[in-house]
C-alpha cells in the first residue's frame, strides 16, 4: 500500500507539472512533430527516470536527462522576445556549473534553415561546444520520419569520440527509446542502427 500510495502521489505531481504550466505547448510550438516526444512519453520519463528533469522560466524551458558524469539537454528554447538577450547563455552556463560534460544533438546546417547556422555557431563559438565525429540517425516514432542529428559536447576536461558514443548510447535506450514500444505500439531501433562512430564505418566501407 505504501509503495502505491507513493506511486499515486508521484503521477499527482507529474500531472501538475502539466497543468500548471504550458512548457508543453511552448515545446509543440517550437519543434518539428518529428522531433517531439508524445505528452505521455515524457509523463513516463518524469514519473520513473528520477534524472529527466525540467527546468524554466518566463523566457525559456530546458528539459534535460541528468547523469553523475554528463548532463544530456533533450529540449531547449529561448522565446523570441528574448533571443539575443543573452538569457540562452545564462541558462547554458548555470548547467555548466554542475562540472559535468554536457552533450546535446544539433539539427546539421541546412540552406531550408536560416537559423541552423546560428544554433550551431552559438554552441561552437560562445559556448566552446565540439561536434564529434558520431552518426546519429533516428527515426521518429509517431510520423516515422528520419532524423540526421549532429552530436555536440561541452566538456571542462577533453573528451573522446567513444566516450560521448557510449553516452549517446545510454541515452537513447534511457532517453529516446524508453518503454517506446509501450508508448507507440511499435519496436525502438536497436541502438547499432541510431549510432556510430563515423570513422568506424568508413573504415568498414574501404
Amino acid at each position: 500500500m505504501l509503495m502505491q500510495r507513493g506511486e499515486s502521489l508521484k503521477a499527482s505531481l507529474i500531472e501538475e507539472v502539466f497543468s500548471s504550466s504550458n512548457w508543453y505547448n511552448r515545446l509543440r510550438e517550437y519543434f518539428p512533430e518529428r522531433e517531439m516526444k508524445s505528452r505521455k512519453h515524457f509523463e513516463i520519463l518524469f514519473q520513473e527516470q528520477a534524472m529527466y528533469k525540467l527546468m524554466e522560466g518566463p523566457d525559456y524551458v530546458v528539459v534535460y536527462f541528468e547523469q553523475q558524469d554528463y548532463i544530456f539537454i533533450d529540449y531547449i528554447i529561448v522565446s523570441g522576445t528574448s533571443r539575443g538577450k543573452g538569457v540562452g547563455s545564462i541558462v547554458l552556463n548555470e548547467l555548466k556549473s554542475k562540472g559535468k560534460a554536457i552533450i546535446l544533438e544539433v539539427e546539421p546546417v541546412s540552406e531550408e534553415d536560416p537559423d541552423s547556422e546560428k544554433r550551431v555557431r552559438f554552441y561552437e563559438e560562445r559556448h566552446n561546444f565540439k561536434k564529434m565525429n558520431i552518426g546519429y540517425e533516428r527515426i521518429h516514432n509517431i510520423t516515422s520520419e528520419l532524423n540526421k542529428m549532429d552530436i555536440f559536447c561541452w566538456s571542462q576536461a577533453p573528451v573522446s569520440d567513444s566516450w560521448v558514443l557510449e553516452r549517446m548510447q545510454e541515452i537513447y535506450l534511457e532517453v529516446h527509446a524508453y518503454k517506446v514500444e509501450e508508448i507507440y505500439g511499435r519496436n525502438p531501433q536497436p541502438v547499432s542502427e541510431v549510432l556510430w562512430l563515423k570513422e568506424s564505418r568508413e573504415k568498414i566501407a574501404q
